[in-house]
């Protein structure tokens, strides 16, 4: 991976140090005799039918395609010489002595961006829309080489303060005829070059990008993210998951590497689908986001994220950035169950969609409606289920990747057009897992390197910690179909890192609540009260349910565990609490405990419970016994609680408590966690606050750690 090129803000002066560089490199060439002309090129004839790597004169580096991107926007740098496919361009005529330049890697033509006539302006890759701006004309410096003049604006194209570096930006500048305005043309495929070539890069020249080195250690984030939907677009990865019944829902995480992932936000930013899911007369327990999909439109610039919610009707969701905002962008009567959105070559959207009969959606152009439902697949009574669809194109071929719950992958090939027919082919059955104790991966979905290279991001049953995501290379054989690359027969514990890594914000650390919003990592069991937490001092939370039954409150802020073991401390001040209320910290599932204040009749303990439990209807059988109490005061203490979440029985969560956030002491007796599937999530910790007698009261969160051993 090209380390990250400087970065341009508007228009730029150039500093007087390059400006004489640059004024220095052009008085040389005048003083040998060359002159500069700028009238349309004569002798810089190009062969449209040839390849070239574009050379710049000052620098001997070459135009490049950073990070070997494929989508619209990627920035064009120059780079070492290597003669990769992200350093050939051809000429497209245009007409009228003007050029496409397209890139032989992505397909796509050197374009100004935003049609922009200022000095300084971006020189990206863009689809080729023979706009004026994608169009150049080539006029003759000295030597043979030439100037690359935009026909929008009358710039020539050159690297950003005659800088010699790899990763120097290509931008577009006033034509002065700077030598790094000045490129000559090296023909790469066989054929006679024309201006003269110098020679290639010697074998030791570096790559673009590096190689990558070192290993990978799956799981790659331990924490209950499933049924993965994965994309990359641009040299940028995302990866979004189910959320059930907690709120925002569909986080959206994303990478630089497939291996370092942070939170970016939510696809869905209120489940806005009944009252159930407001905890008003009802519950959404093990409803809400189940699997659902994630893709990139690159027309229009925009993410899409579909689900259908209740088995009832399918919602998208559209953004222009992952981080937000999202909008409702269209309900569609019908419910693509488990679906998968490909983007075709044409722009043509198609959801594939079903539970053992497989069925292909075409979405009309605005995305808002359905144009054509077919089923396109009927699974075999010997195969039993199928579903989780994600579907894709490649090499001309349309693939549905669906899953057999909860031990297989297969994958349905057309060759005859997204409606089949297909034939099918199994991927796994009954691997072995890269965590001991864990499930079979299975389900996710498949994505291509900014090198060409195919990994398969699954989940692993892990309870009771819930489905965590693994990650494996693919190779495809020769009539292309996708093979997993095993160790051992199974699914390897690490591999070799996909790409060059990239440090994202880390899963550890402490969260002091003192922006204006909640961080994507945080999510409400069920849709908040808005009007009763706030930020930015500290956590505020106000009592918002009378209950004397935690699974019915409102306003518990959750925080998915990090595996194989980790350590939540918040820091409490309980001093505005009133009579009845109950504040604290949760291990959080259909069998739960806490260890939190009470306050009874002026009176404030600290107590540890446990024994919460649902029934399989997610309705409350106990809310709970007390199993530790003793007397506190002065309004601030610190709860603790360490969870054990590898997967397998007996597995448990330990309470402490501290009066000065320094030395802790053990609280009740240790809590055996569930690891039965049905609940589908796994454990989380959860901040809560409800009342049993009347609102009013609140508490504080002034400090969040997450640690891990």
């Amino acid at each position: 991976m090209h380390p990250a090129p400087p970065r341009v803000t508007g228009r730029r002066r150039r500093s007087p140090a390059a400006l004489l560089t640059c004024l220095l490199a052009a008085l040389a060439t005048l003083l040998a005799g060359a002159l500069v002309s700028l009238t349309p090129a004569t002798a810089a004839t190009v062969d449209t039918n040839a390849w070239y790597v574009l050379v710049n004169r000052n620098s001997g580096k070459a135009l490049d395609v950073y990070n070997l991107s494929t989508a619209d926007g990627g920035s064009l740098v120059q780079w070492t010489r290597n003669n990769g496919n992200n350093q050939q361009w051809r000429f497209v005529d245009s007409g009228g002595g003007y050029y496409r330049v397209q890139s032989r890697h992505s397909g796509k033509v050197m374009d100004v961006s935003n049609l922009s006539t200022a000095d300084g302006a971006a020189v990206v890759q863009w689809t080729d829309g023979n706009g004026v701006n994608q169009q150049f004309r080539l006029a003759d410096s000295s030597d043979g080489y030439v100037r690359l003049i935009n026909r929008n604006s009358g710039k020539a194209v050159e690297v950003q303060n005659a800088s010699t570096a790899d990763g120097g930006k290509v931008v577009q500048y006033s034509d002065w005829g700077g030598t790094n305005q000045q490129w000559q043309l090296v023909r790469v495929d066989g054929g006679t070059t024309s201006p003269s070539a110098s020679p290639p890069a010697s074998p030791s020249a570096s790559p673009s990008p590096s190689a990558p080195s070192g290993q990978f250690t799956n799981p790659v984030l331990w924490e209950d993210l499933a049924d993965i939907d994965i994309i990359r677009v641009g040299d940028t990865y995302y990866y979004s998951a189910s959320t059930m019944h907690y709120s925002p829902g569909a986080p959206v995480l994303r990478s630089y590497d497939l291996v370092h992932w942070e939170y970016a936000g939510h696809s869905v930013p209120t489940l806005d689908f009944g009252s159930k899911y407001d905890l008003n007369g009802g519950r959404g327990y093990v409803n809400g986001i189940w699997a659902s999909f994630l893709n990139y439109r690159p027309s229009n610039k925009t993410f899409y994220w579909g689900g259908c919610i209740d088995f009832n009707k399918t919602y998208i969701y559209t953004a222009t950035s992952v981080e937000g905002p999202w909008n409702r962008h269209t309900t569609i009567n019908k419910c693509y169950y488990d679906a998968g959105l490909l983007v075709d070559d044409n722009d043509t959207m198609y959801v594939a969609y079903g539970n053992t009969q497989i069925s292909v959606a075409q979405l009309s152009a605005d995305g808002k409606s359905e144009v054509r439902s077919q089923q396109v697949f009927s699974t075999p009574s010997s195969v039993g289920t199928l579903e989780g669809s994600r579907m894709y194109k490649r090499n001309g071929n349309y693939y549905i990747f669906v899953t057999k719950p909860a031990n297989g992958q297969y994958i349905l090939k057309s060759t005859n057009g997204p409606f089949g027919p297909y034939e099918m082919r199994q991927v796994l059955l009954n691997m072995s897992g890269p965590v001991s104790g864990g499930g079979v991966p299975h389900q996710g979905g498949l994505v291509q390197t900014q090198n060409g290279a195919w990994y398969y991001m699954a989940f692993q049953d892990a309870y009771p910690g819930g489905r965590i995501p693994v990650l494996a290379p693919v190779t495809w054989t020769s009539d292309g179909w996708p093979t997993i690359t095993t160790v051992n027969g199974g699914w390897g514990a690490s591999y070799p890192n996909p790409v060059t890594t990239r440090e994202v914000k880390s899963p550890t650390g402490s969260d002091t609540f003192t922006g204006s919003q909640l961080g994507p990592e945080w999510e409400w069991n069920h849709n908040p009260d808005t009007t009763r937490f706030g930020v930015g001092n500290g956590l505020r939370l106000q009592t918002a349910t009378v209950t004397n039954d935690l699974y019915s409150a409102r306003n518990t802020l959750t925080h998915r565990i990090l595996g194989p073991s980790s350590t939540a401390t918040i820091q409490l001040d309980y001093s505005q609490m009133r009579d009845g209320d109950r504040a604290g910290l949760a291990m959080l599932r259909d069998s739960s405990a806490w260890i939190g204040v009470r306050r009874d009749n002026g009176q404030t303990r600290l107590v540890a419970t446990n024994n919460l439990t649902m029934n399989g209807s997610w309705q409350t059988t106990s809310t709970g016994t007390e199993v530790a109490s003793t007397a506190v005061s002065g309004g601030r203490i610190w709860l603790r609680v360490n969870a054990d979440i590898r997967p397998g029985t007996g597995r448990q969560a330990k309470f402490s408590y501290s009066t000065d956030g320094v030395n802790f002491t053990s609280f009740g007796p240790a809590f055996t966690m569930g690891n039965a599937w049905q609940f589908f999530m796994g454990y989380r910790f959860g901040i809560f606050n409800y009342a049993t007698q009347s609102l009013g009261g609140s508490v504080t969160v002034n400090r969040f750690d997450l640690t891990t051993p």
